[in-house]
């Protein structure tokens, strides 16, 4: 299989995630810029998702460069890091609403964790299919 219809899913995969997280964000009923106070930490939480959503889409991009051909450790590898990444919504949700409470901000911070654990595991089986492949070439 070719990376363009893995990265494909995987774009789509993001713009779902970053749908769902602005979908989050409810306009205050008043129409005074006081009413936007209460909604900081909501408006906050889902801005530091996106940055982070928006690192890891950038990095996959770039790191899929480096590839021409997926195997099916790579498929598992990249649904692993979607998984947590599918999490980030709701985790940025439960901390804007809980304004920084002990358990929803420990469960964020778990999932930008292994969000990022889930990339490493993803750019080691990447590296080790492109060396398998060019120690391949150079045998042949």
């Amino acid at each position: 299989m070719t990376t363009s219809r893995l990265e494909a899913f995987t774009d789509g995969v993001l713009a779902i995630i970053i749908t769902i997280m602005v979908f989050q964000l409810k306009a205050p009923e008043e129409t005074n810029l006081e009413a936007l106070y209460p909604k900081a930490g909501v408006f906050i939480s889902y801005l530091i998702s996106f940055i982070y959503v928006g690192i890891y889409w950038n990095n996959h991009h770039f790191l899929f460069q480096y590839i021409e051909k997926v195997t099916g450790k790579i498929l598992w590898a990249n649904l692993h890091f979607l998984f947590w990444l599918s999490l980030i919504p709701f985790t940025t949700s439960w901390v804007g609403e809980n304004h920084l409470d002990d358990s929803p901000l420990a469960l964020y911070g778990f999932t930008l964790l292994m969000c990022g654990i889930s990339f490493v595991i993803l750019q080691m089986v990447i590296i080790r299919a492109v060396s398998y492949t060019h120690l391949r070439a150079h045998e042949t």
